[in-house]
């Protein structure tokens, strides 16, 4: 059963970034929030506590990591240990504080672009040494550059950041990728850090294969931070997961500060709860309705915008679409947006090397797409 989409018009009085970062003439398809309604499990909890006036201190919550822990098992066949996961605000918090716990500023930390562009906001928060291997680009395929990782890690590297799945590429790291980086790690002592925050959303036939799962390896040279926020869509909750698989980085997340825990939101905790131990059918019904709006989209530009070109994304909702066919100069997303009244993320800010893509959120309806492919050949 697939999840519709919420009206245009009754998404318009929503208070969130989407709906008041731009105009209201502006058909907003930029910010990684869906336009679904939340799973009624989790509007049941929230409902049931605020009627009770439930809305106190965060205490402990064992109830959590056994949720993601039964999650993991049913999704993934991944065998989490509920003491080893460890709540956090969201996903930037637990990456900015894991990275503190792991480095010294000035270490090295290893980043693939192009990039969601807040890992660059991390590193730079940090103050340590951001370094980049970009993917290697070959039309729409983007490949991984061992040979230049393998250097990078043998010249003193301290941590590499990953994004599995991948944001903006909409890419699936594979079992056999995921596996040399942890050996790579293993050889050079290099720590890995993996945001798996998209992980729920693999599309049918693909696999989405959490980092800690792959080898014993990985299990001791890795992290993983992730959320129920971005696949149940309660980002705006502030509640995220930082897991661990080896007693070694179970000690060494010790060293968070207390802090880290309590900063999250009760209400966000006990969502992530009912998501995890609840959601799959909606869960299911959202990656229907995306991966026919992921063709639909396909169809609009090939048969409107053709020198638009774009794969279907094998996780999530993220559409990343090469417009460098159309002449639209060094920013095309600034071009759609003042010409068609369409707001995208512009390439660039994931990397130097994507300044002619732009990505566009699928979670919404047909008939926004549609219109949102019209406003793009308006702007031409």
């Amino acid at each position: 059963m697939k999840i519709e989409a919420l009206p245009l018009a009754e998404m318009r009085t929503h208070r969130s970034e989407k709906w008041r970062g731009f105009p209201s003439d502006v058909l907003p398809l930029f910010v990684a929030e869906m336009d679904f309604p939340v799973a009624q499990p989790i509007q049941e909890i929230l409902m049931q506590m605020i009627s009770h006036s439930d809305m106190g201190y965060l205490s402990s919550i064992p109830e959590l990591g056994k949720a993601f822990s039964n999650f993991s098992k049913r999704h993934w066949n991944w065998d989490v240990n509920p003491e080893y996961v460890r709540l956090c605000t969201d996903v930037g918090v637990g990456m900015v504080e894991v990275l503190r716990a792991t480095t010294q500023p000035g270490d090295k930390v290893l980043v693939n672009s192009p990039i969601y562009q807040n890992f660059y906001n991390w590193i730079k928060e940090t103050k340590v040494e951001l370094i980049d291997v970009p993917f290697i680009q070959n039309g729409l395929n983007w490949s991984v550059d061992f040979d230049a990782i393998e250097k990078i890690y043998a010249s003193g590297l301290k941590v590499h950041a990953l994004c599995s799945p991948h944001n903006p590429l909409g890419r699936i790291y594979s079992r056999e990728e995921l596996s040399k980086f942890a050996q790579l790690a293993k050889k050079y002592g290099v720590i890995v850090i993996s945001d798996e925050i998209h992980g729920p959303l693999a599309l049918s036939e693909h696999e989405f294969v959490p980092f800690l799962s792959v080898s014993p390896e990985a299990a001791e040279v890795g992290i993983c931070v992730t959320s129920a926020s971005k696949a149940f869509n309660i980002a705006g909750l502030k509640s995220a997961l930082i897991v661990s698989q080896s007693a070694q980085m179970h000690e060494l997340l010790a060293k968070m500060p207390m802090s880290v825990h309590y900063r999250s939101s009760i209400l966000g905790a006990f969502a992530a709860v009912e998501a995890f131990n609840k959601g799959d059918e909606w869960l299911a019904g959202a990656i229907s309705t995306i991966e026919s709006n992921a063709h639909y989209l396909k169809t609009l530009l090939d048969t409107q915008l053709p020198a638009a070109k774009y794969e279907i994304p094998k996780c999530s909702y993220l559409a990343w679409v090469d417009v460098s066919g159309l002449g639209l100069g060094e920013d095309p997303s600034q071009v759609f947006l003042e010409k068609g009244k369409v707001a995208f993320n512009a390439g660039k800010i994931y990397g130097a090397s994507a300044s002619q893509f732009v990505r566009i959120n699928l979670a919404t309806s047909e008939s926004v797409l549609a219109e949102a492919v019209n406003r793009m050949v308006k702007s031409l």
